[in-house]
């Protein structure tokens, strides 16, 4: 079965990082396209960074430049790196898989900002 297990959050302060993690199986994780999403209480979900099968990168205005999105195909692993990190970029992080023409979600890891 299609697995996604976040990892990684927790609480940081104002300024800190995180490395979350989210190791993927039972699908072909190589050809997948890999995201990842947050949802704050009372908001949507938004996309925060996707990652393609190629390496393309892509990263929502508001963590560009301050976020990095990678893939390990031997892991099985994407990750996402966060620095300089802000109060609102305190929600519930998912990871998903995209493999055409399915997607799969994980069970999300709470990201905390706070002083």
């Amino acid at each position: 079965q299609v697995q996604l297990v976040e990892s990684g959050g927790g609480l940081v302060q104002p300024g800190g990082s995180l490395r979350l993690a989210c190791a993927a199986s039972g699908f072909s994780f190589s050809t997948a396209t890999m995201s990842w999403y947050r949802q704050a209480p009372g908001k949507q979900r938004e996309l925060v960074a996707s990652i393609s099968r190629g390496g393309t990168t892509n990263y929502a205005d508001s963590v560009k430049g301050r976020s990095a999105i990678s893939r390990d195909n031997a892991t099985s692993t994407v990750y996402l790196q966060m620095n300089s990190m802000k109060l609102e970029d305190t929600a519930v992080y998912y990871c998903k898989a995209s493999v055409f023409p399915n997607y799969y979600w994980g069970q999300g890891t709470q990201v905390t900002v706070s002083s």
